[in-house]
């Protein structure tokens, strides 16, 4: 095993009990083994996902008609960055890597051998082991995080601020979520939600340069970044009737691709009244409670193509490349990095989401 000098027994982390019940914890530091890393992490980002299981959404911890995704106790954080301080035996020649290095992880670990990792579908492995809320990943709201044998890990360059490559994660999903609205030049794209994955998915967008591309938010301050993303035009839900505003600028047809990044019921409602027929609704987010709507919208009345978005399967080599080439606004985006033992603030502030925008954790560092 390679390893960057003498690592501590234990580490200082948040832990995950249940809904509501985080709390910060000495635990031993991970032991690796063959084709595993050890990452000190250097920043590890909440989203809103993170927010949901701590308020105890259904999806993360079960109601009459599911079971719970969440495996409490567990060290919550998918989105990250870490140095590599150990390597296990055939780890750094697998994934490029040395002790020093930098580098981020894809959000799930795949099993290998279900029938999705081996149709090569791994981003809906049937295990779906996902980095802070499953008992084999243990994410990175700690000092330190193991990367397993069947981890996805990128190195990312120097050049790139720790809490900035923490949004990697994010920005991939964006990317992905994109890709799956299969832009044509001619389009007209409206990307509902400006927080950190919408803007990612609006400068995603841009690279593929639609005819009109629209940010929604009800948050001015958002729009801003929006368009400092790409956004040709920035509409405020709570001051204009969007669904008119968008039928107005595409003589009544409506938006080509609606892409749902709110989490917000209403949206949905929204984007299906917004597109034009034939059109491609792609749904990113995880909804706090069921949506209801008039399903005959999507069949008789318009013909839509709807596409779900989950995970960013081949889609961090870009992420990295596009922080990397300064395409985002990243110090607009990142609006506070605090260290592990504010992360109860952390989560207010992005169940608040007013006074932030991308909250990040640093685990081995002070605040700033």
């Amino acid at each position: 095993m390679q390893q960057l000098g003498d690592l501590p027994a234990t580490m200082r982390a948040v832990v995950c009990h249940g809904p509501e019940d985080y709390r910060l914890e000495e635990c031993q530091v991970p032991n690796i083994g063959p084709g595993e890393v050890l990452l000190r992490v250097k920043s590890a980002g909440i989203c809103a996902s993170d927010l949901k299981c701590y308020q105890g959404a259904p999806l993360f911890w079960g109601d009459a008609h599911r079971e719970g995704y969440c495996q409490a106790p567990v060290i919550p954080g998918h989105e990250f960055v870490g140095e590599v301080v150990a390597l296990g035996e055939g780890a750094g020649e697998k994934y490029s890597l040395k002790p020093g290095d930098r580098a981020v992880s894809e959000q799930i670990v795949p099993c290998g051998s279900c029938r999705y990792c081996r149709r090569g579908q791994y981003w809906m492995c049937a295990v779906h082991d996902i980095y802070g809320f499953r008992q084999a990943t243990f994410g990175a709201m700690a000092e330190y995080c193991r990367l397993p044998a069947r981890a996805l890990n990128y190195r990312v360059p120097d050049s790139i601020p720790p809490a900035h490559a923490a949004y990697v994660e994010p920005l991939a999903c964006a990317i992905h979520a994109v890709r799956r609205g299969e832009i044509e030049f001619d389009h007209t794209v409206v990307i509902a939600g400006a927080g950190p994955l919408g803007l990612g998915m609006v400068a995603a967008a841009r690279q593929k340069n639609p005819r009109l591309l629209i940010a929604l938010d009800l948050d001015d301050n958002r729009l801003e970044l929006a368009r400092a993303c790409g956004a040709d035009l920035c509409l405020n839900p709570g001051k204009v009737d969007v669904i008119e505003a968008v039928r107005e600028r595409t003589d009544g047809y409506g938006c080509d691709v609606y892409i749902e990044a709110t989490g917000h019921p209403a949206a949905v409602e929204q984007g299906l009244h917004m597109i034009c027929k034939l059109g491609t609704f792609v749904e990113f987010s995880v909804m706090r409670e069921p949506v209801t709507t008039d399903w005959t919208i999507i069949g008789d009345t318009k013909e839509l193509n709807i596409h779900g978005a989950h995970l960013s399967p081949h889609c961090y080599p870009i992420a990295i490349r596009m922080i990397e080439q300064g395409l985002l606004p990243m110090d607009r985006i990142v609006t506070h990095e605090l260290p592990l033992e504010r992360f109860q603030e952390g989560m207010e502030l992005v169940a608040d989401g007013t006074q932030s925008v991308k909250v990040t954790l640093a685990p081995c560092h002070s605040a700033i």
